[in-house]
Order: structure tokens, then C-alpha cells, then sequence
């Protein structure tokens, strides 16, 4: 019982007893409840506070904690006691120290102080604080993802999105947020927009945080990790009525079923939905999905967005450039650099601020060498090495942070098919010079070159046809060598058959022949009758028989026969508009 174990360590009962419904039956809180309020031990008719270390100046803490009393020693293993003598002047205390990581630790470090010694010491195992600072941004946080914007207000670029009175600004006024899909390029905001609606919801509402965000990435979440966000949304909304934003980054990356998944919940209002994809929709998502969202579309940010975006980074003391390089480092971008940054990274925010980070760093890097590198030690230098250094970024620093231009490109994205459409109907309309450039923006974003070549083939056929006829010979030969010698060699042979292409005259006869003798077929106008007797070949004697090539003229001995060859439903029905008959419409 504990009772029994506080009178063994030489507690009376009545302490004890009290000691134990004051605490409600602890045996620990009962020990220090006992401690705290000074009273005696058993028999101990001369002390008022039990101090187990003594700091009489005669003999040693132990040995007159042990003729204190007899029961003195069991009470000394039950705390573990530290044998080490303490002065009346001097305490151990636990001191704060902050590290490169931005965590706080405390280590034990004697402190002299003019107050009396503790009663009690107890020993504890040193504990790891995390700093305020590390909280808030962890040092290996990007630039990019510490400038994210925490409201609305914030976000630069998207204006048909975020006006006054656009759908997301109206929803929030109103406090009844759709299920949204941010669909757009990357660096665009779409992340950043759905963490800043949440924030502008909290603010904006007089009850304090009504929303709460979770964010789940497709890549790495699956179905059990919904179903674990919606169970926890459901019990949320019962206890305190707040409602759930579940943000499903790279949504596209689920599969049918795992998309299904989410139907259900949006449909009973469990959470608000919220997904962002780079990828086209219509391609991508489910219809049922889709159904129940709204598509917002994202554009690719404009250079003076970029702009923006980067003195910002560049002016924030607090979470911008000078919160990686340090107090004692100041960071200087001048309109140069930005210039080249907003206009380099081809609308991607994330492109630019990563950019300006690492340019930065090279420029603390340099600044930091020079210094170091000056050798000179007397008074003057050591007082300039206490004022803060600053390192200016360079252009230089800004293109080797860049090592190219940033080409949204994706081989088999939206941009894929965009710009091939875009050098189709460049070379339809003859224009040589821009589908020349539309086929560099293809190459220079890694485009597969075969590929091009085979789109030039179909062009060939489809839209120069029987204007040229060796433009198909000339298309298949650019295939052949491009198959030959690859990139980047065969871009020039690209160049030369996209050109010849654009500035070939064009029909687009045989295209429209094909495509109405086919509809005819589809739609079976004539019934899709068999073919006539006479066109058909008899190479046995039943065939023969049968009638099979019966009555057939051969052409070359009468040219001016007027055989037939369509079958009787479709007899004069004309398909080919060449070269000045119109196809029939019939």
C-alpha cells in the first residue's frame, strides 16, 4: 500500500494518511506534497524541513543526513541522491543553448547566486526545446516555400481569379466555399492560393478558426490516408463545428478508384475538397469529379508578377533572402538581376525564387572568401569585422543559378500537344517563320524528334496532298534521316522539311475524300451493299461460276467504257474534290 511505503521511508502515519488524500492516493505527489509543506519524519522532533543534504559546515552531507535519522537512508535511495556537496552559494542550473539548427538545449552548468540551495535536488535529464525561430521556419526550408503568401491579399498574379467579386472572393464572403480544382502550370500559386483561402476564411469570420487545412500529396497518400483525414474531418465537425479543407496536391495521380473515393464526401458535405493538378482535366479526372467541382484555371505568371514576387523576397528581413544568410550578412539584388530572373524562368515563381536563393548564397560565398582572404589583423579590421558584411548579387551569380533558361515543356502534357497544334496550323497558314520557331520551342524543350518527323508525314498528305505530291517524299526522307543521325544534328533536316512544308502549296482534297467516304460508310448510306459482281475476282472455277468477275472491261483495252465501280445506291456520288469538284454533301 502507499501508505506503508511513505512510513517506511520514515514518514508518521497521520503525514502520511494526509498526504495521501490531499493527492488522491500518488505516491510520487504524495512524497513531494510531503517535501513541500516541511513536514517532520517519524520521531524527528527537532527540524521543520526535511533536508536530506546538509550544508553544515562539519562532516559530509551523507554521513549527517544518515544521524539525522534512522529511517534517513531509505528515503535516500528513493531519490536517488547525488553524493556531491552543494555551498550555500552555488546551484546547478540549466542553461540555454542555441545551436546552428535553430534548436534550443539546456545543459547543467553551476551558476553562483546569493540565495539559499535548494532543499530538494533532484536529478533531470537535460530537455531539447525547439527555438520559436525554428518553429516557425526550419533552416532548410526554400526561399520559395518561406515567401509563400498567408492570405488573399497576398497573391500576385491570378486576377480573374481573386477580384472583388470573382467566384473564390464572393464564396468567402459568404462563408460557403465549393470544392474547387486548381488547375495551372507549376510555380503558378496553386498550393500557396488554397493555404491563403483557408487563412482569409479564419480572419474573415468573427468565430476565430472555423477551417481546418490538411494536405495530402498523391504521390506519397493513398485511399487509407483519405479515409483517415475524412474520419477525422466527420469527428471534428460533431465536437467543435469546424469544417475541413482537404487539399489533394498532384490529384491526377490517382487512379479511377482512388478518385471515386472522394465522391461520396464531397456529396455529403464531409469535407471541402480541394485538389490542384498540372495536368489537363478533361484527361486526367474522372467525370463524376469533375461534376462536382469547380475548374479554376491558372495562368503562367507575367514577368512583372515574377518581379514582384523577387523584391519582396529580397526586402523581407524576416523571411526573405537575409533570414538564411544571418544577421551578419546583408544581401543586395539590384533591378538587373530581377529583370533577367522574371524573365527566364517562363512564369514559374518557384523557378525565380530558387534562382535568387542560390545566386545569393554564391554571393555570401564570395564576399564571405574576400573577407577571410585579406589577411590584415590589426584594430581597423577587427572593428569592421563587427559590422555586418554585404554581399551584392551579381548577374554572373544570377545566370549560374539559372545554368539555362526555364522551358515549361512536358512531353506528355498539355504544353505537348499545345505547341505541335501550334506548328501545325502555323505551317497550314504558310508561315514559315513561325513554324520554324514553334518547332525550336518543341526541340529546346526536349521533344522527341521522331515524333515531330511523323506529325510532318501526316502533314504532307493531310493538308499539301495532291498541290505537291512530293512533299510525302520529302517528309519521309526527313524521317529516315532523323532516324539516322538523332539529335541534335537532325534539326537542321527539321528545319528544312517544315519549311519546304509551310511553303508548299496546299489541298486539302484527299482529306476531305477520306473523311466522307467514311462517314458514309459509318452511317451506312447505301446500306453497305457487297461489291458488285463484276469487281470481284474469280481465281477458281466455282467463283466462275458463281458469276464472280463477270462482264468486267479491263481499261486498258477500252479506255472510253463507262464501267461502273461504286455499287448501285451510290451510283454518282462524288467524294473527291479535285481539282475543282466539290465534294458531295449527300
Amino acid at each position: 500500500m502507499a501508505e506503508q511505503q511513505l512510513v517506511s521511508m520514515g514518514f508518521s502515519e497521520d503525514i502520511a494518511v494526509e498526504a495521501l488524500t490531499a493527492t488522491g492516493g500518488d505516491i510520487v505527489k504524495a512524497t513531494e506534497w510531503i517535501l513541500s509543506h516541511g513536514h517532520n519524519h517519524k520521531g524527528s522532533q527537532d527540524s521543520c524541513n526535511f533536508n536530506p543534504i546538509s550544508s553544515s559546515s562539519s562532516g559530509s552531507p551523507t554521513t549527517a543526513a544518515h544521524d539525522h535519522h534512522p529511517f534517513q537512508p531509505k528515503i535516500d535511495r528513493f531519490f536517488q541522491f547525488q553524493s556531491k556537496p552543494l555551498t550555500p552559494t552555488s546551484v546547478s542550473v540549466l542553461k540555454p543553448i542555441v545551436t546552428t539548427k535553430g534548436v534550443t538545449t539546456h545543459t547543467e552548468e553551476e551558476e553562483k547566486i546569493d540565495e539559499e540551495p535548494p532543499l530538494l535536488r533532484l536529478t533531470k535529464r537535460p530537455k531539447v526545446v525547439e527555438s520559436e525561430q525554428g518553429k516557425k521556419r526550419p533552416p532548410h526550408e526554400p526561399l520559395s516555400e518561406r515567401m509563400r503568401p498567408r492570405t488573399l491579399d497576398d497573391v500576385v498574379g491570378q486576377d480573374h481569379l481573386l477580384a472583388s467579386k470573382s467566384l473564390l472572393r464572393s464564396a468567402i464572403d459568404c462563408g460557403r466555399l465549393p470544392s474547387i480544382l486548381l488547375w495551372g502550370p507549376p510555380g503558378t500559386g496553386k498550393t500557396s492560393i488554397a493555404r491563403a483561402i483557408v487563412n482569409t476564411c479564419s480572419a474573415s469570420e468573427a468565430g476565430g478558426n472555423t477551417y481546418r487545412f490538411v494536405s495530402l500529396s498523391a504521390v506519397t497518400s493513398g485511399v487509407k490516408d483519405v479515409r483517415e483525414a475524412v474520419d477525422e474531418a466527420r469527428r471534428m465537425k460533431k465536437k467543435s463545428n469546424k469544417r475541413t479543407i482537404l487539399f489533394i496536391d498532384e490529384v491526377h495521380r490517382f487512379n479511377k478508384a482512388q478518385q471515386d473515393s472522394f465522391l461520396p464526401v464531397i456529396e455529403d458535405g464531409s469535407v471541402i475538397f480541394m485538389g490542384a493538378t498540372t495536368e489537363n482535366p478533361s484527361f486526367h479526372l474522372i467525370t463524376p469529379l469533375l461534376s462536382r467541382c469547380r475548374v479554376l484555371t491558372l495562368n503562367p505568371l507575367k514577368p512583372h508578377h515574377i518581379a514582384m514576387l523577387l523584391r519582396r523576397a529580397a526586402a523581407d528581413s524576416d523571411k526573405g533572402l537575409s533570414c538564411c544568410m544571418g544577421e551578419s550578412m546583408k544581401i543586395e539584388v539590384n533591378d538587373e538581376c530581377i529583370e533577367f530572373l522574371s524573365t527566364n524562368c517562363d512564369g514559374d515563381a518557384r523557378v525565380a525564387l530558387n534562382a535568387l536563393e542560390i545566386s545569393a548564397t554564391t554571393a555570401a560565398a564570395r564576399t564571405g572568401m574576400a573577407r577571410g582572404s585579406n589577411g590584415e589583423l590589426g584594430d581597423k579590421q577587427e572593428n569592421a569585422d563587427e559590422s555586418p558584411l554585404s554581399a551584392v548579387v551579381s548577374l554572373d551569380d544570377v545566370k549560374e543559378a539559372m545554368q539555362c533558361k526555364h522551358l515549361a515543356y512536358d512531353r506528355a502534357g498539355d504544353e505537348h500537344y499545345n505547341l505541335i497544334s501550334a506548328l501545325h496550323k502555323s505551317m497550314r497558314g504558310s508561315d514559315a517563320n513561325a513554324s520554324i520557331y514553334w518547332l525550336a520551342r518543341m526541340l529546346e524543350g526536349g521533344e522527341e524528334p521522331l515524333y515531330i518527323a511523323r506529325r510532318l508525314v501526316r502533314f504532307a498528305s493531310e493538308d499539301v496532298g495532291l498541290a505537291d505530291p512530293s512533299a510525302l517524299g520529302q517528309a519521309v526522307a526527313c524521317y529516315q534521316a532523323c532516324h539516322f543521325i538523332g539529335m541534335p544534328e537532325c534539326n537542321v533536316i527539321l528545319a528544312q522539311c517544315v519549311a519546304y512544308l509551310a511553303l508548299a502549296p496546299k489541298s486539302i482534297a484527299v482529306y476531305r475524300a477520306i473523311g466522307a467516304a467514311q462517314k458514309v460508310v459509318r452511317e451506312s448510306v447505301g446500306q453497305n451493299e457487297g461489291v458488285p459482281l463484276h469487281l470481284r475476282n474469280a481465281p477458281t472455277k466455282l467463283m466462275k461460276d458463281l458469276n464472280y468477275g463477270r462482264d468486267y472491261i479491263y481499261p486498258p483495252d477500252n479506255p472510253n467504257s463507262s464501267q461502273t465501280y461504286l455499287p448501285p445506291s451510290l451510283q454518282g456520288y462524288k467524294f473527291l474534290g479535285w481539282p475543282n469538284v466539290a465534294a458531295n454533301d449527300q
